[in-house]
């Protein structure tokens, strides 16, 4: 069985959760302008295909680190990620999407994040 987090064990994780998301936003950003300007201008001043790699190995790193704490990571442009829990008897997903500053959102299993609720 999956891993189940309390709230207070979900909440506790987001500090390192949002430090490593600024990080992969930043390589997600570099990757990009990279690609852009070697596509366009035939180089980067960030660097070439060395780079790229690195920059991609960086993001598996921290998408693999949150997977391997049980966490489900649902996207990386934006980063999105669900902690799976129980709520009142039934199987939920605390989820937190790039950009908010504390976990305050939950959907049911089934549902997904169309189905997204504040936590009370």
């Amino acid at each position: 069985m999956d891993r189940l987090f309390t709230l207070d064990e979900a909440r506790a994780l987001l500090p390192s959760i949002v430090e490593d998301s600024r990080a992969l936003v930043a390589a997600r950003a570099d990757m990009a302008e990279i690609a852009h300007d070697r596509r366009t201008a035939g180089a980067s001043s960030l660097g070439g295909i060395p780079e790229l790699k690195a920059l991609e190995a960086r993001i598996e790193h921290l998408l693999g680190g949150w997977a391997g704490q049980g966490i489900e990571v649902k996207g990386f442009a934006p980063v999105l990620l669900d902690f799976p829990s129980m709520l009142d008897g039934v199987s939920v997903r605390l989820c937190w999407i790039e950009g908010e500053t504390a976990l305050g959102w939950y959907h049911r299993t089934d549902l997904g994040f169309a189905g997204r609720r504040p936590l009370r």
